[in-house]
């Protein structure tokens, strides 16, 4: 009652505080820019109360938790984004990396010292967090296969290494699929062909064979790899898996390789979800 009544004596929205969730990302930048957004009402609740004015926030207090809130917020449109289970979000991991050094988290002149030394303390754990060899490969690979950035995240100097694995592994899988369509052919039996021949019209005299393709697999592939780095990219709000399945004719092999890449979630917060979600149906009462 005191805090609604401080609320609207100050023409604050009536909101309660929020608590800080350990297992929940970016509850803690919300309880910061909660307790900022409702401070005066808070102050006037503390200070009404004898044994409760010691906790009003001081000006060395509000210029903390601005810091800290100024150098978090940016981050949460981020966390949104890269949590969402409905459309790719694996291949934005590398463009999002790249906007943070440059942009996102990059100091300013504004900035406090405070503030400056929390973005400098998230950029080391989040370039030490995506530094192994083998993630940073793995990240190229899903950017490389989104049509929205290609190699445009990728430095200059991995590009051919990148294009060196899409050729290598699309290859692994061209004689499995080659010996399948083989098999497909020579188990058509003695009354397909009847069936076959039965069917024949006056235009099927004048068909002629298709002349096998003298084109050497790995010439294929890299034609295929050409001709996708060549087409233009798409806007970035665009679905990538849309674009995929409507060119997946000019680009049989690499489509199949986008699927395996694009399908990787960016962040295992829509596990997490489910698991919270479960956790909430499945209780002991309705176990027992």
């Amino acid at each position: 009652m005191a805090l609604k009544k401080a609320q609207k004596e100050h023409n604050l929205p009536g909101a309660l505080p929020h608590h800080r969730m350990p297992y929940k990302v970016g509850s803690r930048q919300r309880m910061i820019q909660r307790v900022l957004e409702q401070q005066w009402a808070i102050s006037d609740v503390l200070s009404g109360d004898r044994k409760s004015r010691h906790l009003v926030p001081s000006w060395q207090d509000v210029d903390v938790l601005e810091s800290i809130n100024q150098a978090l917020q940016p981050l949460q449109e981020f966390k949104d984004a890269l949590s969402g289970e409905s459309y790719v979000s694996v291949s934005y991991l590398k463009p999002v990396l790249h906007l943070m050094n440059t942009t996102i988290l990059a100091a300013k002149e504004e900035d406090s010292d405070l503030t400056k030394s929390i973005k400098m303390k998230i950029l080391e754990y989040i370039n030490t967090k995506y530094d192994n060899p083998a993630t940073q490969e793995l990240l190229d690979m899903t950017s490389f296969m989104d049509p929205r950035f290609k190699a445009n995240c990728i430095s200059s100097d991995k590009v051919s290494d990148i294009r060196a694995r899409v050729m290598s592994e699309i290859e692994a899988t061209m004689p499995k699929e080659q010996s399948l369509s083989n098999q497909d052919h020579q188990g058509m039996g003695p009354t397909d062909v009847t069936l076959t021949k039965a069917k024949k019209s006056l235009g099927s005299f004048f068909k002629t064979s298709p002349a096998p393709s003298s084109m050497e697999p790995s010439h294929t592939v890299e034609v295929e790899l050409n001709n996708y780095m060549m087409s233009p990219t798409i806007d970035s709000e665009m679905d990538p898996l849309t674009w995929w399945q409507v060119h997946q004719v000019d680009f049989p092999h690499l489509s199949k390789l986008a699927r395996k890449y694009l399908c990787i979630p960016a962040s295992s917060s829509s596990s997490e979800r489910l698991f919270s979600t479960s956790g909430n149906v499945v209780t002991c009462q309705r176990v027992n």
